[in-house]
């Protein structure tokens, strides 16, 4: 197979003067790609600015030859950074959501700004970068976008409950961009990456942190936003060398008469059989979930497109 190269593509990786955002920084510049490195420059837990974080990954790149520019606006001010990349490199290709905050807490000690910033940098940030590329990459017919998630979002996990609210959302987002982006090339997908960075140092023993390198999350990356790429609305599970895609699995269903109803007890009495996923499927769009209900139901579920 030909090497994958995105000579003549422009890339906007958000939070990426530390851990996986530098290293994709570096392995796009390295592939021929145009980067605009994005970092506030800020604290884990929110809080602070310093230009020199994401300008010193581009002093890297350059003197390896790579071409990239700097930018320090907050993923809040997303307008700015896309602004950034059609200033510098006339053009947008690909956008990495990579920029994140952590404040861990158990929920009943949770306040209103731990919540609020997760939701602003990680959620509300990517929805603000990307709805400013997307006329750009719609436009040219061809675009890629990486959201990052999370496997507190797809489980859930004691004390991340902003956390995994914010992440689970990024993929529900990335769901709707990817078929909305599909009909003009332009491909949405999520990763859920376990890798060494500044949000994973205080919670994973160093011993596991040393294995769990950003460049063996970064292929997968690369590759999700080339031209080779065909893939869209897909959420993989990445680190440690290791690639696993997710999808849903749903449990046969339990049916009961339209007409008469069901009670509560009669439900209890069948929860095994709800429990034990005999039968199950795996549903991919919004058309399954309806129509599963429609053929019980005896009615055509279907939603038009608007």
């Amino acid at each position: 197979m030909s090497e994958i190269r995105f000579d003549g593509r422009v890339v906007v990786i958000t939070g990426a003067g530390n851990g996986l955002g530098r290293t994709y920084a570096r392995a796009f510049a390295e592939r021929g790609a145009k980067v605009v490195v994005n970092d506030l420059g800020g604290l884990a837990k929110g809080g602070g600015q310093d230009p020199s974080v994401a300008q010193a990954v581009v002093d890297q790149i350059t003197a390896a030859g790579g071409e990239a520019v700097a930018n320090a606006d907050s993923v809040e001010d997303g307008a700015k950074i896309v602004q950034c990349a059609l200033d510098h490199f006339g053009r947008i290709d690909v956008v990495i959501n990579n920029a994140g905050v952590l404040r861990d807490s158990v929920f009943h000690k949770m306040t209103d700004e731990d919540w609020d910033l997760l939701n602003r940098v990680h959620l509300q940030g990517a929805f603000r970068v990307t709805r400013a590329a997307w006329p750009h990459l719609r436009a040219q017919g061809f675009g890629r976008v990486v959201m990052t998630a999370s496997g507190a979002g797809v489980y859930g996990n004691f004390g991340q409950a902003n956390y995994a609210a914010a992440k689970l959302g990024l993929f529900g987002f990335a769901q709707t961009l990817a078929i909305e982006g599909r009909s003009r090339n332009v491909l949405v997908n999520t990763i859920a990456p376990v890798a060494a960075s500044r949000l994973t140092e205080t919670v994973l023993p160093k011993e596991v942190l040393e294995v769990l390198k950003p460049e063996l999350v970064a292929p997968l990356v690369l590759l999700l936003s080339s031209e080779t790429n065909s893939s869209t609305g897909q959420l993989f599970e990445v680190g440690g060398g290791c690639i696993a895609r997710l999808r849903w699995q749903r449990s046969g269903a339990l049916t009961y008469e339209t007409g008469r109803g069901f009670t509560p007890e009669q439900l209890a009495s069948d929860w095994a059989k709800l429990q034990s996923f005999a039968g199950a499927d795996n549903p991919a769009t919004v058309a399954d979930s309806f129509a599963l209900i429609g053929r019980h139901a005896g009615v055509n579920l279907q939603l038009t497109p608007q």
